[in-house]
């Protein structure tokens, strides 16, 4: 009698322990696809290539998405041939910043302002926490 006792016990340990984990697993799969449904990408296109310059560009939009965590970051080389649609869609022949929705399509083109303040480490991430601000309202 003990040996049944024990057994279902240990029966139903198990069952509860499965099912938190399988409960665990589903809200960490929900987070995630929620992480990735964000609604602004920023994407930076550059060519095979890179100056100094695009190369700051993308040290500089990378320290700054720290402080947003939901937002991806895409680095897209245009001379990739698999890259020509992407390429074609933003216009983008080299180097080029922009913020991106991918469920409205709405695009920033932020190229001009990130060449101009790639110098000023603190101009350029104010500048860029600023646009993705306004372009999430």
């Amino acid at each position: 009698m003990k040996a049944t006792n024990i057994f279902s016990a240990v029966v139903t340990i198990m069952m509860l322990l499965l099912t938190a984990c399988s409960s665990e697993a589903q809200n960490a799969k929900q987070n995630s696809a929620a992480t990735y449904e964000s609604k602004i990408e920023v994407i930076q296109f550059h060519s095979e290539h890179r100056c100094m310059t695009c190369q700051k560009i993308e040290a500089l939009t990378k320290e700054t998405l720290k402080s947003y965590p939901n937002i991806p970051f895409f680095l897209v080389n245009v001379d990739d041939k698999k890259n020509a649609k992407q390429a074609e869609q933003f216009e983008a022949t080299g180097t080029a910043l922009f913020l991106y929705n991918p469920k409205t399509g709405k695009k920033k083109d932020l190229t001009d302002f990130a060449f101009m303040n790639a110098g000023n480490k603190e101009k350029f991430m104010e500048g860029l926490k600023k646009e993705i601000n306004r372009f999430e309202d």
